[in-house]
C-alpha cells in the first residue's frame, strides 16, 4: 500500500512539474506592454480594441521575436512604476526620453518623434507662446507636456502653479472648452484629433517642444531591450514602421 501511495505521488509530482513548465513557457512567451490608450493616433480605443501607431508596432515586434502581445492600458503615470516592478515587459505610449525617466528605467532606439503644440480657443486671447505665460494651462499628467509646462520660466516652462493636471487629454480639452484653463499643452498629433472632434478650438502654428519617442524597459531587463532594439532596428530598416506612421498620421491630416 505504501508503494502505492509513493507511486501516485511521484505520479503526481511529475504532472505538477509539467504544468508548471507550460505555465513559465506560456508566460515568457508574451510581451506585456502598458499602454495609455487615450493619445490617439498612437494608442485609443476602437470598440473593445486598442489600436494605433504603438499598438501596431509593438505588434510587429512580439512577431518578430515570436511572442504573443498583451496590451494593459493603465494610467500614463502607472507605466513607468510598473514596468520597473517588473508587472508589464515594457512601455510604450508616445513617451519621450527624458534625463528624469532615464534615472527610473531604460530605453529602446528611437522609432518616432513627436511634437509638443498648444490648444487654444479661437476667440480667446492667446495667439503666441509669449501669450501663454500667466495663463491657465491644462496637461496630461506625467506627460511631456506637463513636464515642460511645469517648470520654471528661467527653463522655458510657465510655472507649477499655472498648470492643472488631468488623467488623460480629453479631460485637459473638455476643461479649456469649459474655461478651466486658456489652452492645453499635448503632442501634435493627439492635439489635432482633439481639434477635429472639437469646434472653436485651433492649434497656435509655433511649436512647444520636439521630442523623441522611444519604449522603456526595467534598467535589469537588458535581454528584452536587446531583443526589442534589434527587432525595432529590422522593422525601421524594411520600412514598417514608417508605414505603420504614415497609415495613422497621414489620414488625421
Amino acid at each position: 500500500m505504501k508503494k502505492i501511495i509513493a507511486l501516485l505521488l511521484a505520479v503526481c509530482m511529475v504532472f505538477c512539474f509539467a504544468a508548471c513548465g507550460k505555465n513559465t513557457d506560456d508566460a515568457d512567451n508574451k510581451l506585456v506592454m502598458a499602454t495609455n490608450a487615450e493619445f490617439p493616433p498612437y494608442e485609443y480605443h476602437e470598440g473593445d480594441e486598442i489600436v494605433g501607431i504603438d499598438a501596431e508596432i509593438a505588434a510587429l515586434i512580439a512577431e518578430k521575436l515570436d511572442m504573443e502581445l498583451e496590451i494593459a492600458d493603465v494610467d500614463f503615470d502607472s507605466i513607468i512604476p510598473g514596468v520597473q516592478e517588473g508587472k508589464y515587459d515594457m512601455g510604450m505610449a508616445g513617451m519621450t526620453v527624458t534625463d528624469e525617466r532615464l534615472e527610473k528605467v531604460a530605453f529602446s532606439d528611437t522609432y518616432a518623434k513627436g511634437v509638443q503644440v498648444v490648444i487654444v480657443k479661437e476667440d480667446g486671447n492667446i495667439a503666441s507662446l509669449d501669450d501663454v505665460e500667466g495663463k491657465k494651462i491644462g496637461v496630461q499628467q506625467g506627460t511631456t507636456g506637463d513636464i515642460y509646462a511645469s517648470d520654471s520660466v528661467e527653463n522655458g516652462g510657465y510655472g507649477e502653479e499655472n498648470v492643472t493636471k488631468y488623467a488623460n487629454g480629453a479631460l485637459a480639452v473638455e476643461a479649456l472648452k469649459s474655461d478651466k484653463v486658456d489652452c492645453v499643452i499635448i503632442d501634435n498629433e493627439p492635439a489635432k484629433a482633439y481639434v477635429k472632434a472639437n469646434e472653436g478650438l485651433k492649434i497656435l502654428d509655433t511649436e512647444y517642444a520636439n521630442e523623441d519617442y522611444a519604449i522603456c524597459f526595467a534598467k535589469e531587463n537588458t535581454e528584452l531591450q536587446t531583443k526589442v532594439n534589434d527587432a525595432l532596428k529590422e522593422l525601421i530598416a524594411d520600412g514598417s514602421v514608417q508605414k505603420v506612421v504614415d497609415k495613422y498620421i497621414k489620414a488625421e491630416e
